[in-house]
C-alpha cells in the first residue's frame, strides 16, 4: 500500500493521473477481484469494519476508538484487529506498549492499545482467533475493509468532507483503493467527517446504492490550551491540513507549518531542524499523537523533539448522540443472524 500520497492525487484529474490509468485499471481489477473471492472467514465473536475508500487521512482511527468506548459501555470486552502498518513484526502479536514501539507494530495499534487490546497481524483471521483466546467478544477492524479476510458484520466507510476522495482515481493514478460501486457495495453505511463537498459524489453514489448516510466531526480535546499560542505545527500524517486547521481552530498562531508523508520515521536532521526553528522564532512545537507515537521510541534529536512537542488530541463526535450504539446494536444483530445461519447451514449437513 501506498504510504505518501503524491499531491496530484487530491486535486482534480490531470495528465498524469490519465497517463496512469492503465495501471489503476489493472490495480482496480484486481481490487474488485480481491474483494469478490475473498475468503470472507467467520468468527465466532461480532466484528465491525471501519475502513475508508482512500489511502489515508480519512478519520478511521478516532472512529474506531469511539466506537470501541461505545462498546464497552455496552457491557463488551472489546479489541481492536489491525494489520500493523508500518511495523516490522509479520507474525500476530498482541500489542504491548511497554516493549513495543512503532518500528515493530505501527504507530496506529500503539494508539488503538491505549484503550482495548490490541492484536496486530497480516493474517487477520490470525489476529482474530488470538483476541477471542485473550476474551474479546467484540472486534474492531481498523482498516481491512478492502481485504475482506474475515465476515464483517457491520462495516462502515468514513470520507473526509473536505478531502473527499481525491481526483477519484484508482492507485496509481489517485488515492482510491478499489473500484467505487464495489467498495459501497460491500459497505453498511458511510460515515462523512467534518465539514465541506468534497464527499457529495461519495454521497451520491451512497444514495443510490440505499446506503444510510451519516455524520460526525472531530473535536480538539482541551482547546483553550492552545488559544493565542504562536506555534510550529508538523505532521506525518495522511492529512496534515486537517491537523492545521484543527489547530488553528482554537485560536492558536500557527507561524510555521511542516508536512512529511504518512508513517513517516524522522530522522537526526530533520528533528534539529524543528527544534531549531521553533527556539529561533520562540515557538511552540505541536504534533499530533500518531506521530508523538513515532516519536516515544526514539534517542538524540528524536527523542529531545518529542520531549519539547505537545499533542493535540482529538476525539470523535457523531451528530446524533446515539449512533454509536446504533452501530453497536446493527453490528450485534448482524452476527445472531450469522449465528443462526450457521447453526441452520450445520443442521442441514447433519439432516436434523
Amino acid at each position: 500500500m501506498v504510504s505518501e500520497a503524491p499531491p496530484f492525487w487530491w486535486s482534480k484529474a490531470d495528465w498524469r493521473a490519465w497517463t496512469l490509468y492503465p495501471a489503476s485499471w489493472i490495480y482496480g481489477s484486481v481490487a474488485r477481484s480481491r474483494m469478490e473471492n475473498a475468503p470472507r472467514r467467520e468468527v465466532t465473536a461480532p466484528v465491525l469494519c471501519v475502513g475508508n475508500f482512500t489511502v489515508g487521512g480519512a478519520g478511521k482511527t478516532p472512529t474506531a476508538l469511539a466506537l470501541c468506548a461505545e462498546a464497552a459501555k455496552a457491557g463488551f470486552n472489546p479489541g481492536f484487529l489491525s494489520r500493523g502498518y508500518g511495523g516490522s513484526l509479520r507474525s500476530v502479536a498482541m500489542v504491548d506498549r511497554k516493549r513495543h514501539y512503532a518500528a515493530d507494530v505501527g504507530d496506529e495499534p500503539l494508539l488503538l492499545a491505549e484503550k482495548a487490546p490490541t492484536v496486530v497481524s497480516p493474517d487477520r483471521y490470525a489476529g482474530a482467533q488470538k483476541l477471542l483466546a485473550e476474551g474479546i467478544d467484540f472486534i474492531l477492524m481498523d482498516d481491512g475493509f478492502q481485504s475482506a479476510a474475515i465476515h464483517f458484520d457491520f462495516s462502515l466507510l468514513v470520507v473526509d468532507a473536505m478531502r473527499g476522495i481525491g481526483n477519484g482515481h484508482i492507485i496509481p493514478g489517485g488515492p482510491v483503493r478499489a473500484p467505487m460501486l464495489d467498495q459501497m457495495r460491500n459497505a453498511s453505511a458511510l460515515l462523512v467527517i467534518g465539514d465541506g463537498t468534497a464527499a457529495d459524489p461519495v454521497i451520491r453514489i451512497a444514495g443510490r446504492a440505499a446506503k444510510p448516510i451519516y455524520a460526525a466531526r472531530l473535536a480538539v480535546r482541551k482547546p483553550r490550551s492552545f488559544r493565542g499560542k504562536r506555534v510550529l505545527a508538523y505532521a506525518a500524517i495522511g492529512n496534515p491540513q486537517k491537523f492545521f486547521g484543527s489547530l488553528r481552530g482554537t485560536g492558536a498562531h500557527v507561524v510555521a507549518e511542516r508536512s512529511f508523508g504518512d508513517h513517516h520515521r524522522f530522522g537526526e536532521d530533520e528533528a534539529a531542524d524543528l527544534i531549531e526553528s521553533a527556539a529561533k522564532h520562540k515557538l511552540e512545537l505541536i504534533t499530533t499523537s500518531k506521530d508523538m507515537a513515532r516519536l516515544r521510541d526514539a534517542r538524540g534529536k528524536v527523542a529531545e523533539l518529542a520531549e519539547k512537542s505537545r499533542v493535540l488530541e482529538v476525539q470523535l463526535r457523531f451528530e446524533q448522540t446515539d449512533l454509536a450504539r446504533t452501530f453497536i446494536d446493527r453490528t450485534i444483530e448482524s452476527f445472531k443472524k450469522r449465528q443462526l445461519a450457521s447453526a441452520q447451514k450445520l443442521n442441514r449437513i447433519k439432516g436434523v
